[in-house]
């Protein structure tokens, strides 16, 4: 019995290609009492091995978080196997604007602690008991009231690149952080203000949102799907569009086009730029923002030296490495201090007293 992808990425794209099958990429979550991690996740690779499915899929005692590709002539079969599954029935998929065949390239199932790392350990916090959901016409209401708050519930280098107007985007490298910095700026508006968040898809704004009504806000709302679905919604009910720029995703296409403005700059340069690469260096593999001149010049690495590694032949990278750690700059995500225009860090605290 197979339970682990046994292709390399390589031998799997090479497959994908050979079939010319379009592929769906998708992303979904639940929120659910999981009592056997393991057999659902078991249960789930099977089943989903057979589909066809690739992607990343975290596995928890609170739910399932999911981000796959699935053959379009598969999709059908793939939601019915969900609709089995009583908690999965009907579950919100958010299908992405754009698709890439190559998006995937493995299939992981795995379990996890948690969906979604809060570090948190609070027994008596129900992630269940949610704020109130709101689509993107009723978002678009809330967030031009003038008692409203509009927090980004995602990393630093996520809303670099795109956001919603006027939101409060926490310099914050983890979901984590920003819980306690957002509760302690608004601890004197837990009852006269809106709080009004936002993610990708919604899976962090969720659990957020129960945290800030665990924690006494009265007025608690989130944005139903995340941007994703915003945007669809949006596009089929004719709304104005509040996001400007890209939004930035967890696979290889790492961002979606929402708006044509360019709000952030190449790290390097300091031009206009908002795609974000991974720097080709196998001992570095920084992520950060970099233009098309910069990309030629630099090979696709964030620094000289890098680049200077990245020339040799493989095997020469291989010793360099052998022994060796990941760098630190790895978890830096375009905060390296060899990046001369990397985004400033400013005080979240100013932000908010701007915004309230």
């Amino acid at each position: 019995m197979q339970l682990y992808n046994n292709l390399s990425a390589k031998e799997r794209a090479e497959l994908i290609e050979k079939a010319g099958k379009e592929r769906l990429t998708i992303s979904f979550y639940k929120y659910a009492k999981i009592y056997n991690t393991e057999i659902f996740r078991n249960h789930m690779f099977l089943a989903w091995d057979e589909f066809e499915v690739l992607g990343r899929i975290y596995v928890a005692k609170e739910g399932i978080n999911a981000q796959l590709s699935v053959p379009a002539e598969n999709f059908d079969t793939f939601k019915n196997h969900l609709d089995t599954i009583t908690f999965l029935e009907n579950v919100r998929l958010n299908i992405a604007i754009e698709h890439d065949n190559y998006a995937f390239l493995k299939l992981k199932v795995k379990v996890r602690q948690k969906i979604v790392a809060d570090g948190l350990n609070d027994d008596t916090f129900d992630v269940t008991d949610k704020g109130v959901h709101v689509d993107a016409s009723k978002f678009n209401e809330l967030i031009e009231d003038p008692n409203t708050v509009l927090v980004d519930m995602r990393n630093h280098y996520e809303s670099e690149i795109g956001h919603f107007k006027n939101a409060v985007t926490p310099d914050v490298d983890t979901f984590r952080e920003s819980l306690d910095i957002i509760e302690e700026d608004l601890k004197e508006h837990k009852e006269d203000k809106n709080l009004v968040m936002y993610c990708t898809g919604g899976i962090r704004c969720e659990k957020a949102s129960a945290y800030y009504k665990h924690k006494g806000f009265k007025n608690v709302f989130q944005l139903d799907g995340g941007i994703i679905n915003y945007v669809r919604q949006v596009e089929s009910n004719d709304l104005e569009n509040k996001f400007i720029g890209k939004n930035f995703v967890f696979d290889e296409r790492r961002s979606e086009r929402i708006s044509d403005d360019v709000i952030a700059n190449c790290h390097q340069c300091g031009q206009p730029a908002d795609l974000h690469t991974n720097c080709a260096n196998e001992a570095c593999h920084l992520l950060f923002i970099q233009c098309d001149s910069c990309k030629e010049q630099m090979e696709n690495c964030c620094s000289t030296n890098c680049m200077e590694i990245h020339k040799l032949p493989f095997e020469e990278q291989k010793a360099l490495r052998k022994g060796q750690g990941n760098s630190n700059d790895i978890f830096k995500k375009g905060r390296a201090d060899h990046l001369p225009f990397k985004k400033d860090l400013r005080n979240i605290f100013d932000t908010f007293d701007k915004t309230v």
